[in-house]
């Protein structure tokens, strides 16, 4: 397919791009050729204004209906064939496997939706009346979910597929019954027009009003301040940096009418490692969290940033696991970052840890070419962690701090500096177990998913999944992104209380 380089506004692609964006290819940071238009005030105002228009035919749609089109999104999506995975592979420099993978999850959320959808998940609750209830009847009560309206979605710079135009977000806001206004990420425009050329097809099979989806593309700051200001908007999915996300909230804050701001803004997924679990597999430990955190480049919600276990420095399993360590580290080749910005902002910020008193880098990765990055690996002990507040920030990229514990007590000092994140590991043997389950009980106040002895990177797309956690991690700790339950955040409860079954929902008649 043509890449126009247009907006598509509720089926009709517009916009100038003579004074455009380019897109950078990933692999070369050369400039792309396609120039990419800037969406203006009045296009982005006119896709929210028809998705409102949209919304009342879309919102009555039956089940049924909704569930074939997002299955018909998944197949026009897996139609471009290998189109979308070359193009997603030149802007973002994720290998072609990871991008194949990523496609199949983005089509499988889709789909996990669809069924939900088929199978009558989200139909409510009735509470039939009594009339021999004493001292007063019980009336009949039928509790039913209404979607929100219009849902402002921002696709990710890290996942141009799962969590971008027709991602997690997208797909959890169609399903329960909201249009959705998307912003596109300028790192990986081509890849987002292709499926939104996915996403128009869909509609027009399915015969779905067209301003249900439309996609804006540009660079321009004001998109997402109109975007999260508007008054139609009702809702919005964010996933992105603590910087970006907290200007919109504030945004959104002084909104006459508050909206729900769901944000994912970022984790260091600490890694903990047990006593017994150190010393008896001290080299397989080293080499996973190795392997986890290289990662594409680091460059995952879930990668794991710091690495906490107990021992003296002079202790031989610490020197074993650390020398493990740093010798896979320093194997790994370099690597290019989803952006030029963003392999200048990691290069920055490895030098501004390596001035950090108390702070020692054990390895780096093998250099490459310019515009290439280089994993790396730091330690330090934990009062020096404790007293730096910039160690607890997240390094986005494939580096990665051990902290050093002096005592299971100063393990779980460490587990209340921490600030909220996605997920936590615990690594552990048999044996760690006691003190493995005093870490838990800590630990689950900081996270939205403990694991036990698996790396952080994957996420599992079924019903038991939570994919958010305490702030920064999420902006609201009580919903995920990922999973059956994602869908329950564009959707709001509705009672009905004495209804006759002519004025119910199908859904809730009897």
């Amino acid at each position: 397919m043509s890449i126009s380089g247009k907006n598509l506004i509720a089926g009709e692609w517009s916009g100038e791009t003579v004074n455009g964006f380019t897109a950078f290819n990933a692999i070369t940071h050369e400039a792309m050729t396609t120039t990419f238009a800037d969406a203006t005030e009045s296009e982005v105002n006119s896709a929210i204004v028809q998705a409102n228009d949209a919304f009342i035919s879309y919102s009555q749609l039956s089940p049924s209906k909704r569930a074939h089109f997002l299955r018909t999104i998944g197949e026009q999506i897996l139609a471009l064939g290998d189109e979308l995975v070359t193009t997603a592979c030149t802007e973002t420099g994720l290998p072609t496997m990871r991008i194949q993978g990523e496609r199949g999850r983005t089509i499988g959320q889709l789909n996990l939706f669809a069924d939900l959808l088929d199978n009558g998940e989200y139909q409510g609750v009735i509470d039939l009346a009594d009339q021999n209830r004493q001292p007063l009847p019980k009336p009949d009560t039928r509790l039913g979910y209404l979607p929100l309206g219009v849902v402002g979605v921002f696709a990710a710079s890290n996942f141009p597929l799962a969590f971008s135009t027709a991602g997690g977000d997208t797909g959890s806001a169609l399903a329960a019954g909201c249009p959705v206004v998307m912003k596109a990420h300028a790192a990986h425009p081509a890849t987002a027009e292709l499926v939104a050329q996915a996403i128009l097809t869909a509609i027009e099979i399915c015969g779905v009003d067209k301003g249900v989806f439309s996609l804006i593309q540009g660079k321009n700051y004001a998109i997402a301040s109109q975007i999260v200001t508007h008054p139609l908007i009702k809702a919005v999915g964010f996933t992105g940096s603590e910087r970006v996300g907290m200007i919109l909230q504030q945004q959104i804050n002084q909104r006459p009418e508050p909206i729900p701001f769901y944000g994912e803004l970022g984790s260091i997924n600490p890694q903990y490692i047990m006593p017994e679990k150190l010393s008896k597999e001290t080299q397989a430990i080293a080499q996973d969290l190795v392997a986890s955190l290289v990662m594409g480049q680091g460059q995952f919600c879930t990668s794991p940033g710091v690495w906490v276990l107990i021992g003296e420095e002079t202790d031989e399993h610490y020197q074993e696991f650390i020398k493990a360590a740093a010798q896979s580290l320093s194997e790994q080749p370099a690597g290019v970052m989803l952006t030029p910005a963003m392999c200048q902002t990691y290069n920055n910020a490895i030098a501004a840890r390596e001035q950090v008193a108390g702070v020692s880098l054990l390895a780096r990765g093998l250099s490459g070419r310019e515009q290439e990055c280089s994993a790396t690996l730091f330690s330090t002990d934990f009062n020096t962690y404790e007293n730096t507040p910039a160690l607890h920030e997240e390094l986005f990229g494939f580096s990665a701090l051990i902290v050093r514990c002096d005592d299971f007590a100063q393990m779980l000092k460490l587990t209340q500096l921490l600030a909220g994140n996605l997920t936590a590991s615990i690594h552990a043997l048999d044996a760690d177990l006691d003190v493995a389950a005093q870490l838990a009980q800590t630990l689950v106040h900081k996270v939205g998913r403990l694991i036990y002895n698996q790396m952080p990177t994957g996420v599992e797309v079924c019903a038991s999944m939570n994919h958010g956690g305490p702030f920064p991690a999420s902006t609201n700790i009580r919903t995920t992104s990922v999973g059956s339950e994602a869908i329950k955040r564009f959707q709001r409860p509705i009672c009905y209380q004495n209804m006759p079954q002519a004025l119910l929902p199908k859904a809730l008649q009897s």
